[in-house]
């Protein structure tokens, strides 16, 4: 089961580097004043975290609480690059809150992480209007991306990239006649097939997951309180009122009418 993760997790970033190492490039010691996320893209280095040596391959990440002590050294053959973040991390409460990671571990190296620490860098380079808010919102989509490979132990870069297009098109147009006839000749493949490759990648059956597709959206629009349910019901994609009410209460283990905001 997933590791509990508070997700009200907001970045106040504080300094954005990426980092490409001299030969002669060293981090003297140093005490930090706020958080710290280095990931490691190419070469080595030895870093030193509160007396414990670190060696850093491509892929790794550190992630250090404020008041860690670091110096580090690379290799003049193997030299270091890597992305850099010191940042202070709040809850919804504005408390400051430690990140939910160890402060080592070997996510690997993944491209599109770096793309987006590539697009953090050059946001917070060139602070144009607006950057701090596009420079958080690029930082919490590359904490996600962490998330998913170390505390969730998932991978959504990984899946099969026609499911993954079959799926994004399912949440777009869940309200819409949608069959497994349809999606695969839109992937290009065998019905059949397209069934049993998107079973295999999401652990269930096609129609099963774009019902609990539909299910999700009523639920939304049910507590709500501005639509009839049986104007849902259309709205989310099934054929008639009854039906709705019978894969909602599968889905849910309840009625839609538990779904609707009490009345004062």
């Amino acid at each position: 089961m997933p590791t509990a993760v508070d997700e009200n997790m907001i970045p106040d970033i504080r300094y954005v580097i990426f980092r490409k190492c001299t030969p002669a490039w060293e981090m003297p010691e140093q005490k930090l004043d706020s958080c710290n996320l280095t990931y490691f893209v190419q070469g080595e280095a030895r870093y030193t975290i509160n007396g414990q040596a670190v060696d850093l391959t491509p892929g790794s990440l550190l992630v250090l609480p404020s008041g860690s002590v670091r110096k580090g050294i690379t290799f003049p053959d193997r030299l270091m690059h890597c992305f850099s973040v010191d940042f202070v991390l709040q809850n919804a409460k504005n408390q400051d809150i430690v990140p939910p990671f160890p402060f080592s571990s070997l996510p690997g190296r993944h491209e599109d992480i770096v793309h987006l620490f590539h697009e953090l860098s050059f946001a917070w380079l060139n602070k144009q209007p607006g950057y701090i808010i596009k420079s958080r919102g690029l930082f919490l989509q590359i904490l996600h991306r962490f998330l998913e490979l170390i505390i969730f132990k998932v991978d959504s870069s990984a899946g099969d990239s026609r499911i993954t297009r079959a799926i994004r098109y399912m949440a777009a147009h869940y309200s819409e006649r949608i069959s497994v006839k349809m999606m695969a000749e839109m992937a290009g493949l065998n019905p059949t097939y397209f069934g049993l490759l998107f079973r295999q990648e999401m652990g269930i059956s096609f129609n099963r997951y774009l019902i609990q597709i539909r299910v999700r959206n009523a639920v939304d629009m049910l507590t709500s309180g501005e639509y009839k349910v049986s104007d849902i019901a259309e709205a989310c994609g099934f054929t008639d009122v009854s039906h709705f009410y019978k894969q909602f209460k599968l889905i849910k283990g309840f009625p839609p009418s538990h779904s609707l905001p009490k009345k004062f």
